[in-house]
């Protein structure tokens, strides 16, 4: 079990293993190929200034893979977490998808973008809602921009690394669920964590397999996220100090 005191701050990180369990392929799985392609140069700058129709033939590949798929018991349980914690929760997740919020989660940061969204690739026009398939054509914004998907790609800086880092050094639980341990900077969080200085961080596991960096946990919980997560919290006790 976990024991969170009215005092505690939770971070908590999610990959890709969250999602697999909702019946959503990992970005690099079927052997990392599309169309014989690595996905690597496919999400790329590179590969979008060679061939953007290419790009958002993948995209449009991707989003049609999440119609129909529903948030599993792991994201539920992070929904409820939050619902108890309110902000001393940050969910941070690597997955670009739309399950946790679905399941209810409100302040999910995305640090490699989101599916369901795009922008502009000329202007400073905002990232916006966007669930089109393009798959004959290439959308252009008004200002004569091509409109690409919000994601961050190879060779591109994740989105809110500064926020991020300020939450890392509040922390004073850390928890990393279905992520592998190997996929940067996120795999160095939990050693952020650690390093903090300000209080001695407990770090969590939740996965079916150890992560690359297991020597950073406390604790590892093995299994399937949407099966261990929901019994890991004292939920009568979270319920008395909910906000």
């Amino acid at each position: 079990m976990i024991d969170i005191g009215v005092s505690d701050r939770v971070f908590v990180l999610t990959g890709a293993g969250v999602s697999a369990e909702s019946g959503l392929p990992t970005f690099r799985g079927a052997g990392g190929l599309w169309r014989g392609y690595r996905v690597e140069d496919v999400a790329s700058p590179v590969a979008w200034a060679r061939d953007p129709l290419m790009v958002w033939q993948f995209y449009s590949m991707r989003r049609k893979a999440h119609r129909g798929k529903q948030p599993n018991p792991a994201h539920l349980a992070l929904a409820k977490l939050e619902k108890a914690l309110g902000e001393r929760l940050f969910l941070c997740t690597q997955n670009v998808d739309k399950l946790h919020e679905q399941a209810g989660s409100r302040r999910v940061v995305h640090m490699h973008g989101r599916l369901f969204q795009s922008r502009c690739d000329r202007c400073d026009r905002p990232p916006f809602d966007d669930e089109n398939c393009y798959e004959d054509h290439v959308p252009r914004c008004d200002c004569g921009g091509q409109i690409r998907p919000h994601i961050c790609w190879f060779g591109e800086m994740p989105y809110e690394l500064e926020r991020i880092a300020r939450e890392l050094e509040r922390c004073t639980v850390f928890m990393a669920v279905g992520t592998s341990g190997v996929v940067y900077p996120a795999a160095a969080f939990v050693a952020q964590a650690r390093a903090s200085g300000k209080q001695r961080v407990r770090t969590y596991y939740v996965g079916p397999e150890e992560p690359a960096n297991r020597a950073l946990f406390n604790e590892c919980f093995l299994g399937k996220a949407g099966e261990s997560l929901p019994r890991l919290f004292h939920w009568s006790q979270l319920s008395a100090i909910s906000v």
